[in-house]
């Protein structure tokens, strides 16, 4: 396998792009040999489609599109960003604070912690932020 693989898709920033964006890293996934079945390929997808729904809620219309990019660096390492052009970051709610919904990233931290990875937030030259997780790469050995 190479060194280095990336790809990345731009969607409207529209409900109906979250299973959209869900299904194109499914879809690398495989393709880059995990396993649909695999735990981190269900985990990965569980954490897509958090982002993704961030991206088209939090952003108040102000972001027509995001973008998700999926890099797998030397075999070792998954990267997933979701990428929007609003200027706020992701806020985390107080553990007090009683809503329906707000709790995306919880769920993001803690599948990513459990996995071994890391979460983080960058901005990007035109005003907005990518949420990136990266995660250890294992594929099962296939008997």
């Amino acid at each position: 396998m190479a060194d280095h693989q990336e790809a990345s898709a731009t969607l409207p920033s529209d409900a109906a792009s979250v299973p959209e964006a869900r299904r194109f890293v499914a879809d690398l996934l495989v393709e880059w040999g995990l396993p649909g079945e695999a735990d981190l390929a269900d985990t990965v997808r569980l954490i897509v489609s958090e982002l993704a729904t961030n991206a088209v809620q939090h952003t108040f219309g102000t972001s027509p599109t995001f973008t998700v990019e999926v890099r797998l660096e030397r075999d070792e390492r998954l990267c997933v960003g979701v990428t929007d052009s609003h200027p706020r970051w992701p806020r985390r709610l107080p553990a007090a604070v009683q809503q329906d919904n707000g709790r995306g990233m919880v769920i993001i931290r803690s599948l990513t912690a459990e996995c071994g990875g890391r979460l983080s937030v960058t901005p990007t030259e035109e005003g907005g932020k990518t949420v990136w997780i990266a995660l250890p790469w294992t594929v099962p050995v296939r008997r």
